[in-house]
């Protein structure tokens, strides 16, 4: 296949790529600076977002479209400036594919789109699946809710349109994981919070394998939840850690240690919800890792 990718440099578009390729497929990343990018086989850069690029002259004919591109939302505090680009990276670049589209004259089968499962809102009681709604209204909510309403435009061009629902994804490259181990390297790992905040993760392979199933399963449509089928809370999400890195887990970080270290972001690690992938395993995916200690002795071997 022809499969254009937003996004395609960056913490997942850069797996996915490597494994499209290795597919067989031709991916077409676009880039505001195609120029200097290293070449890869079947790898071609295509200028967008920026002044003078017309995109959609060269990507007629793609069957699919991947749309990864926004602002990660996990590094540095989130200052109301940078909240606006965590926003407008996402609805900006949307709305850029959804331009697209509409001015190929053969439209794409399949337009996958990143999402997040923040459209839930947080709880400590409620187990979400894709046919929950938000339980609450708050920074992560509004922008994934906006977010996959400019997206479904795709849907009234007559697109298969996918809403991948991204959890914690777990890399030893970048994400979460690597300061979460830090205080367990140093001995003193510990509860994050009460500890019973749910920790919905997904390991990179199953983000990159379920984007690739949404893809080729034409009966995926709409929201998929990209999450581990056995979500821990923290609190065992941190023993697990510490078991794989043969050091204690004791010494808890209080809620307002982390509210004072992280402002707002802090809702990321203290305030969590029960994330299932229902229509994803009902779809037949195969999870690459279902269970958190296999996953970690993946990462960390």
């Amino acid at each position: 296949m022809k499969i254009a990718v937003t996004g395609g440099t960056g913490f997942i578009g850069s797996k996915l790529t490597s494994a499209l390729t290795k597919e067989g497929h031709s991916v077409y990343i676009l880039t505001r600076n195609p120029d200097n990018k290293p070449e890869q086989p079947s790898v071609t850069y295509i200028k967008w977002l920026s002044e003078g690029a017309k995109p959609e002259k060269e990507l007629e004919g793609i069957d699919a479209i991947v749309n990864l591109a926004g602002e990660s939302i996990g590094e540095g505090r989130w200052t109301e400036e940078r909240k606006k680009r965590i926003k407008s990276s996402r609805i900006d670049a949307t709305k850029e594919v959804i331009s697209i589209l509409e001015k190929l004259d053969k439209k794409p089968d399949v337009l996958v789109n990143a999402s997040a499962t923040g459209y839930y809102g947080n709880s400590l009681t409620e187990t979400f699946t894709e046919e929950s709604s938000p339980v609450e209204r708050n920074f992560l909510s509004d922008v994934v809710i906006e977010w996959e309403k400019e997206a479904k435009k795709a849907q009234e061009l007559g697109i298969r349109t996918v809403f991948t629902r991204f959890g914690i994804v777990l890399s030893k490259e970048e994400g979460a994981l690597n300061r979460m181990l830090l205080p367990y390297k140093l001995f003193a790992g510990g509860p994050l919070g009460s500890g019973k905040q749910w920790f919905s993760w997904v390991h990179i392979d199953d983000v990159v394998g379920l984007i690739l199933f949404s893809l080729k399963q034409k009966a995926a449509e709409g929201p998929i939840n990209v999450t581990s089928p056995h979500p821990l809370q923290m609190n065992d999400f941190g023993k697990v850690v510490g078991d794989v890195l043969g050091r204690p887990h004791w010494l808890p970080a209080p809620s307002f240690a982390l509210k004072m270290a992280l402002g707002e972001m802090s809702t990321l690690v203290l305030d969590g919800q029960k994330v299932l992938p229902v229509k994803a395993e009902k779809l037949g995916y195969t999870y690459h890792f279902r269970d958190l200690k296999p996953a970690l002795c993946d990462l960390l071997k």
